[in-house]
């Protein structure tokens, strides 16, 4: 049963994975045309400690990740939200997302992918979309904006200002 289980979670990793990157992102930038991220990896390196920007390209990097310009929003939310890259996480973030008022067809077809792929993850689901629920709305922060603010005030300000 464990190697099945093993099988079965690399199985709907690589699906997840291709799912995102390889049909959502580019079928993304051609329907929204995001703004484009305006700084360099070398840039966000000389950033002050502790801000957001520093703070992003260190965690891509520790996870030996590249900085895509028009995923960096994206990677912005792991590090404020405080989830993982990994299949748990990803879909952690967009229930928190959703619970946040952000309904979108990426959020929903990432719930839905993982409610129906990954059970053993529910509880902690069901944790992300309650607390996006609780948090202050963040879907129209201007997230490049922030890039010099300090993360951990951020982090605060999303799990302790309470909604009104």
């Amino acid at each position: 049963m464990n190697k099945f289980y093993s099988i079965l979670a690399g199985l709907r990793s690589r699906t997840l994975v291709f799912l995102t990157h390889n049909m959502a992102l580019p079928m993304l930038r051609f329907v929204r045309r995001p703004q484009v991220f305006p700084y360099t990896a070398k840039q966000l390196r000389e950033f002050p400690s502790g801000t957001l920007g520093f703070d992003l390209i260190h965690f891509l990097e520790n996870r030996n990740l590249k900085l895509l310009p028009h995923y960096a929003k994206h990677d912005i939310k792991h590090i404020l939200l405080q989830y993982d890259t990994t299949d748990e996480g990803e879909v952690c973030l967009q229930c928190f997302m959703l619970g946040n008022g952000h309904i979108s067809f990426p959020v929903a077809a990432t719930v839905v992918y993982g409610f129906v792929t990954m059970p053993e993850y529910w509880k902690k689901f069901r944790m992300a979309y309650r607390r996006g629920k609780q948090s202050i709305p963040i879907k129209n922060w201007l997230w490049f904006s922030i890039l010099q603010e300090q993360t951990e005030s951020l982090i605060h300000k999303i799990n302790n200002d309470a909604k009104n």
